[in-house]
C-alpha cells in the first residue's frame, strides 16, 4: 500500500528523520508532529513517515477528515535507507518518496524543511 501510493493525492510527504519509536500509535506520532516541527497535521495532503531504529518498519500516519490513518510497512528482507544523521523533518517529492519505497538512499536528495525544531 505505501510503496503504490496515489502522490497525486499526497503532494506534501514528509519524513522524520532519526529514529521513532514505533510502538507509539497514530496520536503520540501526530503530536510529535505537532510539538517538535510545528506542522499541520489535518491537512489531508500531507503524508508523515517514521522509521524505527531496525530500519525494516515505516510508519505513515495521515488525516482522513474524521480521523488519522496509521499504515505500517514491513519489509522481510532488507532495510528501508533513512536519514538518521539529525533529528529533522523534510519534505520529498514524488520521486524521491518512490525511490525511498524501492530501497534507494535518498539522504543526498532530500532538503531541509522550513520547520521548527
Amino acid at each position: 500500500m505505501l510503496k503504490d501510493l496515489d502522490t497525486t493525492r499526497f503532494p506534501r510527504i514528509f519524513i522524520i528523520c532519526g529514529y521513532t519509536d514505533l510502538r507509539k500509535g497514530a496520536i503520540k506520532l501526530v503530536n510529535i508532529v505537532r510539538s517538535q516541527y510545528g506542522l499541520e497535521v489535518y491537512d489531508k495532503g500531507s503524508i508523515f513517515l517514521f522509521c524505527g531504529r531496525r530500519a525494516n518498519t515505516i510508519k505513515a500516519i495521515t488525516w482522513d477528515s474524521d480521523g488519522f490513518v496509521l499504515m505500517s510497512k514491513t519489509v522481510v528482507n532488507g532495510r528501508y535507507i533513512w536519514p538518521r544523521s539529525v533529528e529533522e523533518a523534510r519534505q520529498l517529492t514524488p520521486d524521491q518518496f518512490r525511490l525511498l519505497m524501492s530501497g534507494f538512499a535518498v539522504e543526498g536528495l532530500i532538503k531541509e524543511c522550513s520547520v521548527a525544531s
